[in-house]
């Protein structure tokens, strides 16, 4: 089989979404870097809410990107947490996918502390073949091939195949 139609991880994105910048902003920074091993980074409100009490630019929440070993070794334990199934509607046509985990504590190692209370997160998984640089490269720059495109039954036999996975 040729190594360029192989489908690989390229980066996974765990964002936590608290609503609200301060203590309960710095406990889901501390949490999502025990749990992912990365560097977490604030995000900000893009518009105003009153409902919700939310201003444009007050930072409420935080995402780490994982690329590589990292990035596959979380995402196998995050498909066990949801029991290694996946909806159909949660793959896009471009082959990505996306998927919550509605608390902290189902990750290996983390427990319930009223202190910190419980968060849920949203990961997100981009897959991609080798050579995908054509279309990003800063100088000659092309257009990638449709063949070397990822596409969701692509994205449903590397999961089906290389993560077990059972999309529904």
């Amino acid at each position: 089989m040729n190594p360029m139609r192989d489908v690989f991880v390229e980066k996974v994105v765990v964002h936590m979404g608290v609503g609200e910048a301060g203590d309960k902003l710095t406990k889901a920074v501390d949490l999502m870097k025990t749990i992912t091993g990365g560097t977490p980074v604030r995000s900000n409100a893009k518009q105003t809410n009153t409902t919700f009490g939310i201003r444009k630019g007050a930072p409420i929440s935080c995402r780490v990107t994982l690329r590589g070993e990292k990035a596959t070794n979380f995402l196998n334990t995050a498909l066990g947490i949801v029991d290694r199934r996946i909806s159909g509607s949660q793959i896009d046509r471009r082959g990505n996918f996306s998927f919550g985990v509605e608390e902290h504590t189902d990750f290996p190692g983390m427990s319930y502390d009223p202190q910190i209370g419980i968060y849920g997160m949203d990961i997100n998984v981009v897959l991609a073949r080798r050579g995908i640089r054509i279309s990003r490269r800063a100088t000659e720059q092309r257009k990638l091939p449709q063949k070397q495109q990822v596409g969701q039954e692509d994205a449903i036999a590397f999961l089906k195949s290389g993560h077990q996975v059972e999309v529904l």
